[in-house]
């Protein structure tokens, strides 16, 4: 690859105000990273989808362990991440920011000559709403209106109101639609250049991003499914009843996948974690991911995990209070998902798309296809993704994994593909309660008052430092701060 990765100096809204020192690059571009003007808009696109692909594709634990697949095994004072502390997510949440900071400033950059850049404003309009439903997902209520406007008067930038989840949601599917229209209408002329760090290699990389586009909308409509079910409904059956207009990923060859280059600085953010910073023994496989692995013999459990030193396959408790008795005697995550340096973080699995679909024939919408149909393709892509044969999964579509027209099967199926896509599997638990095996949180500043691990990640510090006024409205009825509210789109009962 051929681009570098410069972070530009330039205000970054609503959390603090920064100038970002330039990183270094894939491979050497001349490119002065002191003239703001003339960045390309490709090398900030570069700068954003790696900083994602570091903040968001690193949490072997964190959110691995809320989403039931990954435990520590050694230093149990952190409980696997399930501790909720003010400024443990911190840099992911600084991270949105700066993210749509910096795709705010390339459209703007690019707005005079607009029909030139025309595919790049897109991708970057994409991607902003990306890192809007990923914040909003992780925090509920966070500011958006007003995030990323900024202003002369004293404090403003530090001082933007909150708003509710449920007015972000429709405003952001509203600006995906309004991409997937114009994308549907024609592509640009230019080249999204060497910044394209998903699909610029393999070809149809704009086709490839309008598919990624429409799958955000899927994946969108689906978790609003319970509270907004007119807007969900209306979402899903119009991608679904115009494929070609609103194509969505559907084969593993365009799934969104950051892939490293696998030479340093630039290693797979796991593999970085696990053997350049030799942490590799602090981490074991979940015992009830494990556990339903063996009891459904699914063949995922090969890939996903690596047999114990006595040839078994063992997960390890959340929340033990000793670390077992030898470490060897736990899986690790499986080598395909840790041990290539070279390897990839995914932001949509085709899979995913199916799952949904699956989902949606169930609610009844019209989806051209029925959900046993969409389920059966969604495990075949998830087993082709894992480097399994089709004969493996059609001994599991027969067995343990065959359809039994419910919504259940469905979402178990869509945890277990969804792994090393964490922050999604936690979504789709904290949405349906699967798994239902999953361990609650044992740390809490109010003790045993809950029942449930945190409903969100907890606010950065400087929001209580800097923006207290703003963030006491959203407090207002929130008995734990650090564990907060139900998502807008949780509708489970009895957790708390």
């Amino acid at each position: 690859m051929k681009i570098i990765f410069c972070k530009i100096g330039i205000p970054v809204i609503v959390a603090l105000t920064i100038l970002s020192s330039c990183s270094k690059s894939f491979e050497e571009v001349n490119t002065d990273p002191d003239a703001l003007t003339s960045t390309p808009p490709t090398n900030q696109l570069a700068n954003v989808i790696r900083n994602t692909g570091e903040q968001f594709g690193g949490d072997v634990d964190g959110f691995g362990t809320f989403a039931g697949y990954i435990v520590k095994i050694q230093y149990l004072d952190y409980m696997g991440g399930l501790k909720p502390d003010n400024n443990g997510y911190g840099n992911r949440w600084y991270a949105c920011y700066y993210n749509n900071t910096q795709l705010k400033d390339l459209l703007e950059k690019t707005e005079a000559a607009a029909d030139s850049y025309k595919n790049i404003r897109m991708v970057a309009r994409i991607w902003q709403c990306y890192m809007w439903q990923y914040l909003t997902d992780g925090w509920r209520d966070v500011p958006y209106t007003e995030a990323l406007k900024g202003s002369e008067e004293e404090g403003s930038i530090l001082r933007s109101k909150y708003d509710k989840q449920e007015d972000i949601y429709p405003s952001v599917m509203a600006d995906l639609k309004a991409v997937a229209d114009e994308m549907a209408a024609g592509f640009g002329t230019d080249e999204l250049g060497e910044g394209d760090l998903i699909y610029k290699e393999g070809g149809r990389e704009m086709e490839r991003w309008q598919r990624f586009c429409n799958s955000l909308r899927l994946r969108m409509a689906i978790r609003i499914s319970g509270v907004s079910p007119v807007l969900a409904k209306s979402t899903i059956e119009e991608i679904c009843g115009n494929p070609d207009k609103y194509p969505v990923i559907e084969s593993n060859v365009d799934n969104c996948y950051l892939k490293w280059p696998g030479a340093a600085p630039y290693y797979e953010p796991w593999y970085k974690t696990g053997y350049v910073d030799r942490r590799i023994d602090n981490f074991g496989m979940s015992d009830i991911f494990i556990d339903h692995l063996k009891q459904t013999q699914d063949p995922r459990i090969r890939t996903v995990a690596n047999a114990a030193s006595d040839g078994e396959y063992r997960g390890y408790q959340n929340g033990a209070a000793t670390i077992p008795p030898e470490l060897s005697e736990i899986s690790f995550i499986g080598d395909r998902y840790m041990k290539d340096a070279g390897g990839f973080t995914p932001f949509f699995k085709s899979c995913e798309s199916y799952y949904i679909i699956a989902e949606a024939a169930m609610l009844g919408y019209s989806v051209g296809i029925s959900a046993q149909n969409a389920y059966e393709k969604a495990v075949r892509l998830s087993m082709e993704d894992n480097g399994l044969t089709t004969a493996d999964a059609n001994t599991y579509l027969a067995g343990k994994g065959k359809w039994n027209n419910t919504k259940e099967r469905i979402w178990w199926d869509m945890w277990v593909a969804l792994f090393k896509n964490n922050f999604e599997a936690w979504a789709l638990y904290r949405r349906t309660g699967i798994p239902s095996t999953n361990y609650p949180s044992l740390n809490s500043v109010y003790g045993d008052a809950h029942n449930d691990q945190p409903f969100r990640i907890p606010y950065p510090n400087n929001q209580y430092l800097y923006n207290k006024k703003n963030l006491d409205v959203v407090l207002a009825n929130v008995v734990d701060y650090a564990w907060g509210q139900q998502m807008w789109w949780d509708t489970r009962t009895g957790v708390k």
